[in-house]
């Protein structure tokens, strides 16, 4: 693998100054205009068939060689975040209070360099569609271009993606099947009781007092509804009620974090915290309303394709470069969407572990955080392999 990373170090300088430049731009989800532009113009300069407009800003870029009918699937994601930069890097973002604080710009350039070197150089025999998605950050974007057709009008065998992870060294390969991120619900609970003086509140029907006995018996879910050895998390993010010392509001709302790793942990967390909340709330003469403000799966690896990027990966680095099964994080990803419906496999690239390269170890969705660009050319070479490699003869 000498000879690919070469040439994909090559291009080091080239996606680093395109990486820097995406950087000093960043979009939030849905608003990727300038980068989409800037994802298009090269692909279509490559001879890449350009598809614009699925989930809104998104780009598909197909390159087919030779006559064979399968396929396969590599997701960049291109949104920033609303967090003010506090890096002072020469490339730092140029919008205010918008920054790629999750390295988004990073993926991107990634998967373009390896779209210049299998264009011009890929030995293949089949289709790769490169997919530059929108609205990672919690906003489903990978669902939005699943409802605009994405895998109806390019079909895939596997889709794969790929995420840099602070505090694991630089250009290390980490992968895992099965369950591999959480899902994430959001919920929003509000709770109508009677307002009145603090002075009488015999005449009020207070739902400060039914909010603070609802965050206490959510813990209860997790402590004794499931099982010790599975993850949950119910986090209240938000308890919001009242302006005044001396006076009961009319109603309260609770703003809930919900994790699982296993789908039927999840669906247990969703049902209780309804049974709860309502038999909670009546109990206490108040009223509660539950909405589901927006969801993700679980993001679940399939076995065999994760076989098969982990036997890029030792190719690529050598086994002493990769982690061949990582512990799952509790994060979300909405790639988790593509995985519903199509076999594939999420896995990550150490950014850095702080101990050699400064800002590496910093927390991705953190304002002094930067993706390292040392990971460019490595990125990129993995998936140049494993598009041959897939697609091979």
């Amino acid at each position: 693998m000498t000879t690919l990373l070469a040439d994909l170090q090559a291009l080091a300088d080239e996606f680093t100054a395109v990486r820097r430049d995406i950087h000093r731009h960043p979009e939030l989800g849905y608003q990727e205009f300038r980068t989409s532009d800037l994802v298009a113009l090269r692909l279509e300069q490559w001879g890449y068939q350009v598809t614009r407009g699925l989930g809104g800003t998104g780009v598909v870029g197909q390159l087919r060689r030779g006559s064979a009918s399968k396929s396969v699937g590599l997701r960049a994601d291109m949104d920033a975040l609303p967090i003010q930069e506090a890096t002072g890097l020469a490339h730092s973002s140029s919008y205010t209070g918008v920054m790629h604080a999750c390295g988004h710009d990073g993926h991107t350039a990634m998967l373009l360099a390896a779209a210049k070197h299998l264009a011009e150089k890929g030995r293949f025999n089949g289709t790769l569609n490169l997919i530059f998605q929108p609205a990672e950050e919690g906003l489903g974007g990978a669902k939005k271009m699943m409802d605009d057709g994405l895998f109806a009008r390019f079909p895939c065998d596997a889709v794969f993606a790929m995420h840099n992870m602070p505090g694991y060294p630089q250009g290390h390969l980490l992968l895992r099947d099965g369950p591999t991120m959480a899902s994430s619900d959001s919920i929003l609970i509000t709770l109508k009781g009677v307002g009145g003086h603090g002075a009488v509140p015999q005449r009020a029907v207070d739902p400060v007092v039914a909010g603070a006995t609802i965050v206490l018996g959510l813990q209860s879910i997790v402590a004794r509804n499931v099982d010790p050895l599975q993850m949950a998390v119910i986090t209240v993010g938000a308890f919001n009620a009242g302006s005044a010392h001396n006076v009961i509001p009319e109603s309260a709302t609770l703003k809930l974090s919900v994790r699982a790793l296993d789908r039927e942990v999840r669906e247990t967390l969703l049902r209780r915290i309804r049974e709860l909340v309502t038999a909670q709330a009546q109990s206490l003469g108040v009223t509660a309303h539950i909405d589901h403000l927006g969801s993700y799966p679980v993001l679940v690896n399939t076995v065999a394709e994760t076989n098969f990027a982990r036997r890029v990966a030792v190719e690529l680095v050598g086994a002493s470069h990769v982690v061949p099964q990582t512990q799952p994080l509790t994060g979300s990803e909405d790639f988790a969407f593509f995985l519903e419906q199509v076999p594939g496999s999420y896995l990550l690239i150490g950014n850095g572990d702080g101990a050699s390269d400064g800002h590496g170890a910093c927390m991705v969705h953190n304002s002094g955080y930067d993706f390292n660009d040392a990971n460019l050319p490595i990125g990129a070479a993995y998936w140049a392999l494993l598009t041959e490699r897939f697609l091979s003869d």
